[in-house]
This record gives C-alpha cells, structure tokens and sequence, in this order.
C-alpha cells in the first residue's frame, strides 16, 4: 500500500482567455509555465515516486509549431514531450495534458517546474489557459 509524503498544485491560469495569451518561445527560450516545491521526509520515505500531472490550454496562431513540453526538477530535465499545435483547418485550440513519474527522489525540498517552448521556425503557438499542475508524492513498497 502507498503512503502520501506530500502534495502540491497549482492553477496559474484558470479559464481560457485570448485576451491575455501569452506567446510560447522559440528554442532555445523557454516559456515557464507553472511551479510547485514537493517536500520528501528524511525518515521512511523510500522508495518513492513523485507523480506529475500538467495541463495547459494552447491555441495555434500560425503554421503548425512543434511545442516541447518539459518538466525539471531543481533546474535538471526529468521529462519532455512533444505536441503538433496546428493553426488553421479543424482545430486551433488544445488542451494538451501530460504526466510523468520521478522515481526514487531523494529527501529534501525538490521545486518542479513546467516549460514550453515552439521548436519550429516561422510558427506561433500561445498559451491561452488554463493552466494547471499538481505533483502527489509517494512512498511505495519495499
């Protein structure tokens, strides 16, 4: 049987608004998205696994951009997908959701962040909401 060590989440954009889009960056750039701080107790806390779930409201502005998802933990890349946001045609508006399971983290305070960035010239994607992230930690059987 598993055991919450902690839990975290955040919803930095509630609802879908054009009005307030944001543009996502082209690699290199990164556009941060989202941020929560994950606490793993020093005593009986392994093994574990810290289960990350995001989702962001994207809307298509020209081409189709490439969008590279990622999640990091303390500044290093844990995760990373990617997402064709078309801009024309059936569908300009997405709400792309994705998970990810960080094993075995050590005891500490860890920050895990949400980035996108376009990966394809000429295009332009915007993160027009919502927004959300939530990460849940876990101890796991031995």
């Amino acid at each position: 049987m598993a055991r919450i060590l902690d839990k975290a989440a955040v919803s930095p954009r509630r609802t879908f608004n054009l009005a307030k889009s944001i543009i996502i960056r082209r690699s290199p750039g990164r556009s941060t998205l989202a941020t929560i701080r994950i606490r793993i107790p020093v005593l009986n806390a392994q093994p574990n696994r810290v289960e990350l779930v995001a989702t962001v409201g994207v809307r298509g502005v020209t081409g189709i951009a490439q969008i590279r998802f990622r999640i990091f933990r303390d500044g290093r890349e844990i995760f990373n997908t990617l997402q064709g946001i078309e801009s024309a045609g059936s569908e300009q508006n997405y709400a792309v959701t994705f998970q990810a399971i960080d094993k075995n983290v050590r005891a500490g305070s860890h920050v895990y962040t949400v980035t996108a960035e376009n990966q394809t010239a000429n295009t332009r994607a915007d993160v027009v909401g919502p927004v959300t992230f939530s990460g849940l930690a876990v101890k796991t059987r031995t």
